[in-house]
């Protein structure tokens, strides 16, 4: 048996976070926080159908600074992943693989997911 020197994967130290891939990471992140913002969103509806003191109650945990940041991360995270999931789509129609326009589709998904969740929050 032969060993080799050559490491087995690059190391955290070494390794330099690409724009691609923290992207990719983002995606899964944001995937993730959808389905777990997806249960407030129930939890507010269903208070809403509860009536009226449910509903205030709900209101009033919602109103909530923290929450609010909460709620401000999920429609980010919304936007980000339809973004996203509209540039993949182009992806797998076959188009927009070179690395130009790959790093460019990416800033320009994060650039529309900000506008749209400011949008939202400024017109809601």
């Amino acid at each position: 048996m032969t060993t080799s020197n050559r490491p087995l994967s690059p190391h955290l130290e070494v390794y330099q976070p690409q724009l691609t891939s923290v992207l990719s990471i983002l995606h899964r992140v944001t995937g993730a926080a959808l389905a777990v913002g997806s249960l407030l969103l129930v939890c507010w509806l269903a208070a809403a159908a509860s009536g009226p003191e449910s509903y205030a109650t709900a209101e009033k945990f919602f109103g909530n600074w923290f929450i609010q940041l909460l709620l401000f991360g999920w429609t980010f995270a919304l936007f980000y992943h339809l973004c996203n999931g509209v540039r993949h789509l182009s992806w797998d129609l076959g188009f927009g693989f070179e690395m130009d326009t790959v790093y460019k589709s990416g800033k320009a998904v994060v650039i529309a997911a900000a506008i749209l969740t400011v949008f939202t929050w400024i017109v809601a």
